[in-house]
Formats: structure tokens, sequence, C-alpha cells
């Protein structure tokens, strides 16, 4: 059997604010295979963002280990952790964070170029990403001359150009209304199983994380998975 790209081990958060200590994650296990997609469901607040910043690197928790690719990545150095994310890991957010003078083609070959492809192939790359996710006439348009749902599947795209092992995508279509909300999972779902990435998409979207592999509710800090 492979081992996981993504396998947490008992997960703590506790945030201090100033009505006393908050704790959002209490004890989480997870294991993410390859080219496995994992919901995450819970309500605002429940901890799917703090989950997600852990599993990503970009918050350190309070307690558990994190182990991307075999590998334990809890206590590396900043440095190393940043380079672990470059190579590994590709995120989607709730809001696109397009460069706005940028077109569609160059926002999702910019991060290859700065990881060291010559332009050409980054274009290519690109080029076929977008084309991929229906985008093949508009990738010279910038993000304002881009729909919504554009603009979300450009972020898309952009998360993937790397070929990351791991994408972890933060309510991907929770500014979206519902019909581009669904044609944009239904890209990302498919893209994600084309390139064969472990995904952990965080979904306030019932519907959505139905069509997923497994699907776990966060509730009191602990993660449950749900029967189908």
């Amino acid at each position: 059997m492979s081992e996981p790209v993504l396998s947490i081990r008992g997960l703590e958060r506790t945030y201090v604010t100033a009505a006393g200590s908050l704790t959002v994650l209490r004890g989480v296990d997870l294991d993410v295979m390859p080219g496995e997609i994992v919901g995450l469901i819970g309500p605002s607040g429940s901890g799917k963002s703090s989950l997600l910043h852990a599993a990503g690197l970009l918050e350190h928790p309070n307690a558990g280990r994190i182990s991307i690719l075999g590998t334990d990545c809890s206590n590396l150095a900043e440095r190393e952790r940043t380079r672990v994310r470059l190579a590994t890991i590709g995120f989607v957010y709730q809001f696109h964070h397009l460069l706005p003078e940028f077109s569609a083609l160059d926002n999702v070959a910019l991060p290859l170029m700065i990881a060291g492809q010559g332009r050409k192939a980054a274009w290519d790359r690109a080029r076929t990403l977008l084309t991929e996710l229906g985008l093949a006439e508009r990738l010279d348009h910038q993000p304002a001359q881009l729909s919504g749902g554009e603009q979300q599947r450009v972020a898309v795209a952009r998360a993937l150009a790397n070929s990351p092992r791991l994408l972890l995508a933060d309510e991907p279509t929770g500014n979206l209304d519902p019909t581009t909300s669904t044609a944009v999972f239904e890209n990302l779902y498919g893209l994600a199983r084309s390139e064969g990435v472990a995904a952990l998409v965080a979904t306030h979207n019932l519907e959505l994380a139905r069509h997923m592999d497994r699907v776990f509710a966060l509730k009191d800090g602990r993660l449950e998975e749900q029967r189908r």
C-alpha cells in the first residue's frame, strides 16, 4: 500500500483571544492518500482553515505531527518549510488572489517561472491547464475582464501549475453562486483527478462534498468521518 501524501497525527491548535483561550483542533488525525479527494465540512469557526493552514505548513500547531510524503515537517526550519510548500503543495482559496495587471496565462505561468522554468515551457503548461478548464479563449484576459467563475478557474490552474502532490482548497467555491460553484468544483475535481493529486477540500457545500472520496466533519475540534 502506498504511503499517504499527507499524514496528520494528534494535531492541536489553540488561539489566545481577548475572551480567553479558544481551542479549535483537539488531537486531529488524518491521512490523505495519492489521488484521493477528501472533503472537510463544518460551520464557520470550526477550525477548517486552521487545519488547512497547518497542513500547508503556513502555521505552527500547538501540538501534533504533520508529515508530507513520509517526511515529518513539524520541526523544520522556516526556509525548509517554504521549500516543501513550493515543491509539494498547491493552494486554492475562497478569493482568487490573482495579480490584476497580468493576463490569465501569465498568472498561471508566473509560479513556474519563479520555480526556474523557462518562459516557453511555463506558458505551454499554463495554456494546457487553462484549456482543460475551458478558458482557451480567455488566455490574454486580465482578471477584471473575467467572471468570478473564470477567475477561480484560473486560480485552480495556478495551484496545479507546479504539479504539486498535495492540493489544499479552502472554500474554493464559497464566493460563487450555486450554478457557478458547481461548475468550478467539477473543474477542480476533474483536473485534480487527471493530475493524480491528493486533495483536501474545505467546503460548507454539502452537495459538493458528497462527490468526494471521503468526507470528514469538524465538530468540537475533532474529525468525524461521515458515512455515505
